[in-house]
């Protein structure tokens, strides 16, 4: 084992659009001393995830539509539990930071006159959403990517982040294993002023997910640095084909598939959702609703289209069945079009879609949804889909404040790592959080910079024996750090258990998908909670030693569990101060209400009384390793004096 060492001022840790737009920002800025630090290049969500049109959220930009940034702020932040200062700045550079990708060569659309036409998403009022196609994130990625290789900033490859080492509140170094080091494990301990942590969401923990395999997060180690969660209880959960994993969300649903559930082995089709709707227009009608209605959502089980998510639920985890989608055949044998809901027959009228199964509407209503999967080897036309509930989005992370800094001095969080989001949003406010936050944090980086810059230049004549000091103070400084970082790499040496890492991480995330999903129980969380807890403290007496080519699968291991522990601290404290059942969560409640129909007591529940709305949950893992939970008050939409002449003396402070 050895450990290498090298200085890089400003380091982003993560290559997805976040990742690659904050490295880009900073040199656009002027920052040259800037490494964009990866594990793969080519993983993550950015890169490998979409949808059927998958969606970025912007100010409206086309034909008559009244928009402003302050109403898309109140609009972001009326998703309950949501900083109003980051939706303000989510809103004000949406359209800047929009600009710049179509500039980069993302195709997001427009008319022929040059207005970027958008349509109605998930939690959306308006026309906001706006669609490169199937693949949007991985252009703007592509792009990033392409932009940043032309501007020559420092890409390291196969440095998987293991550790990050800070003092005195401030981040100090990122400890990485190179992957590519194979017959002796390799480190690459990397002394940094600033880190931008572009990392995407904690994935791993889960089971049942359409996150990309790639996509495991490493949120654990900036919990162990001591940066603080937010919001993690708020996750969203939907409808994902399992191979290749795939939202269904917008075309799929609004084309009526049928929903076709089989036994383990493949007999004993049913088309289950007829136990339930006996009304074959109401089905229908919620299947089209499930369209823009993706994301389960405890406000629409009641009468509406998230029944649909309890019923694959109770199909697949409560009946151990198996849930497909058939394009090649109408749902309840055929369409009752005129007796639709008026919102799904007149979508489907002005698409011209009126006609055919499921396939044929398909292919007249957006073919590239089809073309992925044949691109997939899934043939749509002859082929069922299989589908099942799973994680999809973390709309909790790390607590920022407005410049996406987090409370160690000099990390900060962007893109889906940041707990930026509440418990609804827009479909497609993630795309553009990431690249918000990306600008900020660049911006606030270079803007510190550039002050220390400029008092260091007007201390040139600073005693000599003050300069000799501070050098030796931070040479003892980094002694002390790079003997931390030692010992914590050589605990995987003294690993001596018989678990395999594969056999440890089946049993976290099955258990995590169970009890910390989408259906919630206090019980089941205490003892997962145990469980994992358990885990963790006997970590290095159960796993068994590591060799260098195992080394990554440990280290992402443990990052998971931490993760774990983290966040069903988060959800079981939430169940114990009274919260109820919001966003994509169901906390069941014997007390609570029961869907119509022949459900499981399982699904009894009460939505949240509202209480919990104004508030926001953060939680700091000790060093000792114990959690402490506080509840405050979200910060408010900031009222700005909008004197142009005010504003202006502030901006030439800043940069000037």
């Amino acid at each position: 084992m050895r450990i290498l060492e090298r200085e890089i001022e400003q380091v982003v840790l993560g290559s997805g659009a976040a990742g690659f737009q904050a490295a880009l920002r900073l040199r656009q800025y002027g920052e040259k001393d800037v490494a964009l630090v990866t594990e793969h290049v080519k993983a993550g969500t950015s890169r490998n995830t979409g949808s059927d049109k998958q969606t970025y959220y912007k100010l409206s930009l086309a034909g008559g539509d009244l928009d402003s940034v302050g109403t898309m702020a109140k609009d972001l932040f009326a998703g309950q539990c949501v900083d109003g200062d980051l939706a303000l700045c989510e809103a004000a550079l949406s359209a800047r930071c929009f600009f710049a990708l179509t500039e980069l060569g993302v195709p997001f659309p427009y008319t022929e006159q040059g207005e970027f036409m958008g349509y109605k998403t998930d939690h959306d009022r308006g026309r906001r959403a706006t669609s490169a196609g199937p693949y949007t994130s991985r252009l703007m990625t592509e792009c990033l990517e392409r932009a940043a290789k032309e501007k020559e900033i420092l890409i390291l490859d196969q440095l998987l982040a293991v550790k990050i080492l800070k003092a005195d509140g401030k981040v100090k170094g990122l400890l990485c294993l190179n992957k590519e080091a194979k017959d002796e494990a390799e480190y690459i301990l990397i002394w940094c002023k600033n880190l931008i942590l572009a990392t995407g969401g904690p994935a791993g923990m889960y089971h049942d997910s359409v996150y990309p395999l790639s996509q495991t997060g490493s949120s654990g180690i900036a919990f162990e640095a001591g940066v603080k969660g937010k919001n993690l209880t708020e996750w969203q959960f939907g409808l994902a084909s399992m191979s290749p994993r795939w939202n269904v969300s917008g075309t799929y649903m609004q084309v009526l598939p049928t929903f076709v559930s089989t036994d383990a082995d493949g007999g004993d089709e049913r088309e289950f959702l007829l136990e339930y709707f006996q009304d074959k227009a109401e089905m229908q009608s919620m299947i089209f609703l499930k369209g823009y209605q993706w994301p389960f959502d405890v406000n629409k089980i009641f009468g509406g289209s998230s029944i649909i998510d309890l019923l694959v639920y109770r199909e697949t985890v409560l009946r151990g069945r198996r849930v497909y989608l058939d394009f090649t055949r109408n749902p309840g044998t055929e369409i009752l079009y005129e007796k639709l809901l008026p919102e799904a027959y007149a979508y489907l009228s002005q698409a011209e879609a009126c006609f055919g199964t499921p396939i044929e509407r398909l292919r007249k209503m957006n073919e590239p949804a089809i073309n992925f999967y044949k691109d997939h080897e899934v043939d749509l036309w002859n082929q069922r889909l299989e589908v099942a509930v799973c994680a999809q989005h973390n709309n909790g992370g790390l607590a920022t404040d407005e410049w996406w800094e987090t409370n160690i001095r000099g990390i900060f969080a962007v893109g889906e790592v940041c707990g930026s989001h509440g418990v609804t949003r827009p479909g497609g406010t993630a795309l553009n959080a990431g690249q918000v936050g990306a600008l900020r944090a660049a911006e606030c980086i270079h803007i510190r910079n550039q002050q220390e810059r400029k008092a260091q230049e007007e201390n040139l004549q600073a005693e000599q024996g003050e300069q000799k000091e501070q050098g030796e103070e931070k040479a003892k400084e980094r002694e002390t750090l790079l003997k931390t970082a030692k010992d914590f790499v050589h605990q995987a040496d003294e690993a001596k258990g018989e678990q395999s890492v594969g056999e440890m991480w089946l049993k976290a995330s099955k258990r995590m998908s169970a009890f910390g999903g989408m259906i919630r129980n206090k019980e089941n969380m205490q003892e997962s909670l145990h469980n994992v807890q358990e885990e963790l403290e006997h970590f290095y007496e159960r796993m068994a030693r590591p060799n260098a080519a195992q080394l990554p699968a440990f280290y992402k291991l443990r990052d998971m569990l931490i993760s774990q522990k983290v966040y069903l601290t988060a959800m079981l404290d939430y169940c114990v101060q009274g919260g109820g059942s919001r966003g994509s969560a169901l906390y069941t409640d014997e007390k609570g209400k029961l869907p119509a129909g022949k459900l499981p007591e399982l699904y009894r529940c009460c939505t949240d009384d509202g209480k919990h709305k104004d508030v926001i949950q953060e939680l700091l893992l000790e060093e000792g390793g114990s959690l402490s939970v506080q509840w405050r008050a979200v910060r408010p939409i900031p009222e700005v004096d909008y004197f142009f002449e005010k504003q202006w003396e502030k901006y030439r402070k800043r940069f000037l």
